[in-house]
């Protein structure tokens, strides 16, 4: 991971010096989800929205870094006939989240782009939110349970019209976000990693 970010920023380095260059703020959606394999307990999506900015350098092939504040998390339960006990419990995290991409125009026109991308992205946690949505006292998961840092990988496509530009993006968790919680005594495996898609509108100012 860091070989490749070192290699990524160089190229941003690199490029900055004589390619083109254009900036500007974006808004979005996400729809977010830590996964979770097992039987006796769930894991829901979380729907939030996002903002942000972000440079594109390059014109055919561009390097695009960003800055995005995010809410991302999920909602673990346990269903109807789980061996374990009843609980439910939503976990927001409130992150900065620092892509760093590398894309290819695939059609390039005056007024018409379609792009597609893909790269690193470091997210920082800000704050942790979790909440119990059950009557009972039952809570196994704390913040000492979830990571500071998360890193995951982007990959999308985008389409540029004039000045506005909209991107699809899928998110790969890379590392867990939650490993194991003590459930009874015991620990019990997580393994979560954090996945979703976002979809993203951005005006070029420049």
């Amino acid at each position: 991971m860091k070989k490749i970010t070192l290699l990524i920023v160089f190229a941003l380095v690199a490029s900055s010096a004589f390619s083109q260059f254009t900036f500007g703020p974006k808004i979005g959606y996400n729809s977010a989800k830590l996964s979770l394999d097992r039987s006796n307990i769930t894991s829901d999506l979380k729907n939030n929205f996002q903002f942000g900015a972000f440079i594109r350098i390059g014109t055919q092939i561009y390097v695009q870094p960003e800055i995005n504040w995010v809410t991302q998390g999920s909602i673990f339960k346990t269903p109807e006939g789980s061996n374990l006990p009843n609980f439910e419990q939503e976990i927001k995290l409130n992150t900065i989240q620092l892509p760093l991409l590398i894309g290819v125009k695939v059609i390039d026109l005056k007024l018409f782009n379609l792009r597609a991308f893909g790269g690193p992205t470091a997210s920082i946690v800000t704050s942790k939110d979790i909440s119990n949505k059950l009557s009972t006292l039952f809570e196994p998961i704390s913040d000492a349970n979830l990571e500071d840092l998360i890193w995951s990988f982007q990959v999308g496509a985008g389409i540029d019209i004039i000045k506005f530009t909209l991107d699809i993006r899928y998110n790969f968790g890379i590392n867990k976000v939650i490993e194991s919680v003590a459930i009874e005594g015991q620990d019990v495996e997580f393994s979560s990693k954090l996945n979703g898609f976002n979809v993203t509108l951005g005006w070029n100012l420049f």
